[in-house]
């Protein structure tokens, strides 16, 4: 269930917010008693230090958390995280006087703290619940919160309970929400309909590969989100060590991601024709598994010589992207959990990026620091274009050398467009330890700033 807010009640419980230069201040507005209290709980504004006053009657009057110095919240995101655990149970109402992008920071970030994964086991329940605050839109941030949610629960999930056909489920159930068409291409119908990198990664497994194509809104700009949805990547042929394979249910969190932004993007009724593109497979080891040095030809027919099994990701998108661009949208967005380059590069908290577009890359990195879903754009640089021909093929899926991974891979997929705008994210989709409203796990990376910077890049 996605989190929510409390309706408002005459007898929320008010919360502060306060910052160390204005301790002093906050503490003179209090009673002498209340200072007291404050004084023997060390109450220093610490940055997310909590204290709590009672009431009369042994119940919580109100409370304050800290929000530490400018360096401190430069340094921490999402003030709010914590609070739906660590304050005690109750519905609260902010009493501090947070305007524009801080509410909605606050508020969202408390929503984000409420989640837990609970699909095999009973977690603890937030015990706190927040009364939307004064001038934020409680719609959006509940649409956005979900959207997020969506993304880490797909993402969470073990692939034997999302696999390839469960993820196709997934999507039917949001294109149902919302009134969207869906259509699923399967097995060998991938092979007729000229998806034949997509079949070729996914024909070893149990679970048929397949193409998810779905389709909402009838007016504005066209825009198409191709998610990578690699349920588990065995390696293929070239198969992974056992703590590489560890984290692989979460490869498909390209598709997770664009799925939660689906939610968002539909949910808050912004005018675009959207189209999600999702290349569902499972990669793994059988006797027809596709093997390094196979030459395959993609959709737009180009011909990839495997140097790598293990590099699969990039080839059921280059057909995907392919099939997206055929439609000359306005914009095409992939997002992939496609290199561990990217996360030497810029580790697991940033989400890069590659585009072209100078303005889309300032609007985008603007939007991120704006909403707090840091993003990074990184280059897609053309001098490196000569590492990705083999010579016995257009294209090498797994160009040796060590070298610009990341960017390798980027300029991979960029062979694949030719008649759109281009966008490419490639995002980790996993929260390595837990943090204030990001608890270990599965994590949307990108999609809350794409949100907001959409309505720019696509002038609506």
């Amino acid at each position: 269930m996605s989190p929510s807010f409390s309706a408002a009640t005459d007898d929320a419980i008010a919360l502060y917010v306060v910052e160390v230069d204005q301790l002093a201040e906050w503490m003179q507005g209090l009673s002498e008693t209340e200072q007291s209290w404050a004084k023997a709980q060390g109450f220093s504004a610490a940055y997310g230090q909590v204290i709590t006053f009672p009431s009369a009657l042994g119940g919580v009057a109100s409370a304050a958390v800290g929000a530490g110095t400018k360096a401190d919240r430069a340094r921490n995101r999402f003030l709010s995280g914590a609070l739906p655990f660590a304050l005690p149970e109750g519905v609260y109402a902010l009493a501090s006087a947070l305007e524009g992008q801080a509410a909605e920071t606050f508020a969202l970030g408390w929503l984000l703290g409420s989640y837990r994964f609970t699909r095999y086991a009973d977690g603890a329940q937030a015990r706190a619940q927040l009364v939307a605050p004064a001038g934020v839109e409680a719609a959006r941030v509940e649409a956005i919160a979900a959207g997020e949610c969506l993304t880490r629960d797909l993402i969470n999930t073990p692939t034997a309970d999302m696999g390839p056909e469960h993820l196709e489920a997934a999507a039917r159930e949001l294109a149902q929400t919302h009134g969207a068409s869906i259509n699923v291409t399967t097995g060998y119908a991938l092979i007729e309909q000229n998806f034949p990198m997509i079949h070729a990664v996914g024909r070893a497994s149990a679970s048929a590969p397949r193409l998810i194509d779905m389709k909402w809104g009838d007016a504005g700009p066209k825009l198409t989100l191709v998610g990578k949805g690699v349920c588990f990547d065995t390696g293929g042929l070239n198969i992974k060590l056992g703590g590489s394979m560890g984290l692989m249910k979460k490869d498909m969190g390209g598709s997770a991601t664009v799925l939660g932004l689906a939610h968002m993007i539909m949910a808050t009724g912004l005018k675009v024709q959207l189209r999600v593109l999702i290349p569902a497979v499972e990669n793994s080891i059988s006797g027809n598994a596709f093997r390094p040095q196979d030459i395959l030809t993609a959709r737009n027919g180009l011909t990839v010589e495997i140097n790598n099994t293990d590099a699969e990701g990039r080839l059921v998108l280059a057909d995907a992207l392919a099939f997206a661009d055929e439609d000359n949208p306005d914009m095409i967005i992939s997002m992939a959990t496609l290199t561990g380059a990217a996360r030497v590069a810029v580790g697991p908290d940033l989400a890069p990026f590659f585009t072209d577009d100078d303005s889309v890359a300032q609007t985008l990195s603007q939007a991120g620091s704006h909403v707090d879903d840091p993003v990074w754009r990184m280059p897609f640089w053309d001098p490196y274009e000569a590492m990705i021909e083999p010579g016995i093929a257009d294209l090498d899926n797994a160009p040796k050398g060590g070298f610009a991974g990341a960017i390798t891979a980027a300029l991979f997929l960029r062979r694949f467009v030719e008649n759109a705008p281009y966008s490419h994210f490639d995002i980790y989709g996993w929260q390595p330890s837990a943090a204030p409203a990001r608890p270990k796990g599965g994590v949307g990376q990108g999609a809350r700033a794409l949100l907001e910077a959409l309505p720019k890049i696509l002038g609506l």
